[in-house]
């Protein structure tokens, strides 16, 4: 049963694959789009000239990551760290609120900010950073119990990088806003594929009971 969970794992490394390929790509179907000072969500806002492609690239994106980040909590169930468990289980539900909550919530792009479609898809952001940034200690704290140094260190690279996001975009001029929103998008994805990585190489199974 451990062998067959481990396979779960890739689906993180295919969900960082398919966002990668949805922030890199997608552009090219949007005339005058300025990753430098543009957000990610607006390739796949409503009304976005790029929406249809970059939801076609961003397809594996939500389901393989929801997959894989399931598959961990399982694979973590038997730590001896509650700390680390529990880091654990607050992203799966950053995950989930993150695929559930902008699927219902799009940013539309020719609306105000108080739009209220808007207004809940910033509610969304705003419970995915929180739940992020309470995950990311956590998993830093815990991981170190059970002796996952490295893994400790992945949590606070992300941690970093996710910090990194709204401090530069409220101290930095709007030309860079995109920049920096990057840091904080990526920085979840990426973890989770470190999660995975983790998973099919049964790093969590080393400090099982």
């Amino acid at each position: 049963m451990k062998q067959r969970l481990r396979k779960f794992g890739i689906l993180g490394v295919i969900s960082l694959l398919s966002y990668t390929a949805m922030v890199v790509f997608s552009p090219l179907a949007y005339p005058g789009y300025n990753w430098l000072s543009m957000a990610v969500s607006d390739l796949s806002a409503e009304g976005a000239p790029s929406q249809a492609l970059a939801n076609q690239l961003n397809a594996l994106f939500g389901p393989c990551g929801l997959v894989s980040i399931m598959a961990v909590c399982l694979g973590v169930a038997e730590c001896r760290s509650k700390v680390l468990k529990i880091g654990i289980y607050f992203f799966a539900a950053m995950e989930w609120v993150c695929d559930v909550g902008y699927n219902l919530f799009p940013w539309v792009s020719d609306a105000s900010a108080s739009h209220p479609q808007n207004v809940m898809h910033l509610a969304v952001t705003v419970a995915v950073v929180v739940l992020s940034l309470a995950s990311l200690v956590t998993v830093a704290i815990g991981a170190r119990k059970e002796e996952l140094k490295s893994l400790s260190i992945w949590a606070i690279v992300c941690l970093v990088a996710m910090l990194l996001g709204p401090i530069g975009t409220g101290l930095l001029p709007a030309a860079v806003f995109g920049l920096f929103e990057r840091f904080s998008t990526f920085s979840a994805v990426v973890f989770n594929a470190v999660l995975g990585v983790y998973l099919m190489r049964g790093r969590f199974e080393q400090k099982s009971e």
